[in-house]
């Protein structure tokens, strides 16, 4: 029997590899921790229940933000391209040991993965040797969505899937309306047929959590980035901010003094003392990269106002790299979005199709939500001075927020709201 390489590809940006969708399981956390997490949700909501109408969340320690210029240097954001060469990858190696079997391979992550990014990337990494076929083709949505199943047909009867082809969100192909969701029904109806070229299709959890209740017998057998557990965060975190200068960075707990980063635990034959800040963020973080970054950001500062008294550990940075140092708030002192609580279901409504489509703009939502435009207005004003959402660069689509998605997914699994399982 052949062994099976491995398919952990040792990326930074992907160091867990792809896993089938059913292998996916959350990092573990302390007891101690989720009781914590629990009676902080409670509290905050109930805050948010009382708290004035224009009230946007602040943090409740003291201590200074870092500056813009500062924060790209600590905590950049990743580079999409670079996890696209990963993924191409780690899909070749899952084609090797028929992990995807069929010729279509569907891609589910969570929100803010960055896999969206980087399938929309795939374009520019050149041929494919496996099929033989050149370049990577990206599958574009229509601008309208609402077709019948003769126009879905029409227009799948005009893409290119001779050749490889990828669709970078599955979400953009479809509305919850009954006229809205031909074209993904088309779509799958082909794929299970098979006779296409190589495919790839990036799919939102949420939107697979719809979809796969549907099609739940074509074994489509999705594939998934692993989720990041505390060490990996914080080997991505220092790659992070090496940059291209190697540059070494310093974090330590405001509270305590304990050390985050580096994660190595031996200087010069000292043991350092590590806070569990990043077991916790994975644990926040539900493994997702894209909101452990965005929390890590979030939790960064310049000093503390009173430095703890901490054993002076030198620091011993390579050779021809720079250092820096950085404080980070504690998870008990870190203020983070929260749902605000108001009658009625119009919110849940609203962030549950924001999800399930990754972002809408106020038409769309009215349509698939069967909100007023008026009441909706209202609701979208709301959710935005609370940092839950936000309008993209173009400003036509609103979007949940990184930092806001922890308290969006508990507020719709405690409402009785579909959640995805991630």
């Amino acid at each position: 029997m052949t062994e099976k390489p491995d398919l952990k590809i040792k990326s930074m940006c992907l160091q867990g590899g792809l896993i089938p969708v059913d292998e996916w399981t959350t990092p573990e956390t302390s007891v101690r921790r989720s009781l914590k997490d629990a009676f902080r949700h409670i509290l905050a909501q109930i805050h948010a229940g009382v708290a004035k109408e224009d009230e946007t969340f602040k943090s409740l320690d003291n201590l200074p933000e870092l500056a813009p210029s500062e924060l790209q240097s600590l905590a950049p954001l990743p580079d999409a391209s670079t996890l696209a060469v990963a993924l191409s990858s780690a899909l070749d190696a899952s084609r090797s040991v028929a992990l995807s079997s069929r010729n279509v391979t569907f891609l589910v992550a969570p929100p803010f993965s960055g896999v969206r990014s980087a399938l929309e990337h795939f374009p520019e990494l050149g041929g494919d040797k496996g099929a033989g076929a050149g370049q990577w083709s990206l599958i574009q949505p229509p601008e309208n969505l609402l077709l019948d199943d003769q126009g879905a047909r029409d227009w799948w009867d005009r893409q290119d899937l001779s050749r490889p082809w990828v669709i970078p969100e599955l979400a953009d192909f479809w509305l919850r309306h009954l006229s809205g969701l031909a074209l993904i029904h088309e779509l799958l109806r082909r794929v299970s047929a098979g006779g296409l070229a190589r495919g790839l299709i990036g799919c939102s959890s949420w939107c697979w959590q719809f979809w796969s209740s549907y099609f739940g017998e074509a074994h489509l057998a999705p594939l998934a980035p692993a989720p990041m557990t505390a060490s990996m965060l914080g080997d991505w975190f220092e790659y992070l901010a090496s940059g291209t200068k190697g540059q070494v960075v310093t974090a330590r707990m405001a509270d305590d003094g304990l050390y985050v980063l580096p994660t190595v635990d031996l200087v010069e034959g000292k043991k350092r003392k590590h806070s569990g800040f990043l077991r916790d963020l994975a644990s926040v973080a539900r493994g997702n990269p894209g909101v452990a970054l965005a929390i890590w950001q979030q939790s960064l500062r310049a000093r503390p106002e009173d430095r703890p008294e901490t054993e002076n550990i030198k620091e011993s940075p390579s050779e021809g790299s720079e250092e820096a140092r950085c404080w980070v708030v504690p998870f008990d002192q870190l203020s983070l979005p929260v749902v605000p609580q108001i009658q009625g279901d119009s919110i849940g409504l609203v962030l549950h199709a924001l999800l399930l489509h990754d972002g809408l703009d106020a038409s769309l939502l009215a349509l698939v939500t069967g909100i007023r435009e008026t009441e909706l207005g209202f609701v979208l004003a709301r959710l935005a001075r609370s940092d839950l959402i936000e309008q993209t660069e173009a400003g036509n689509c609103w979007k949940v927020t990184a930092l806001g998605y922890p308290s969006i997914r508990r507020h719709l699994q405690g409402w009785g709201f579909p959640v995805d399982s991630f």
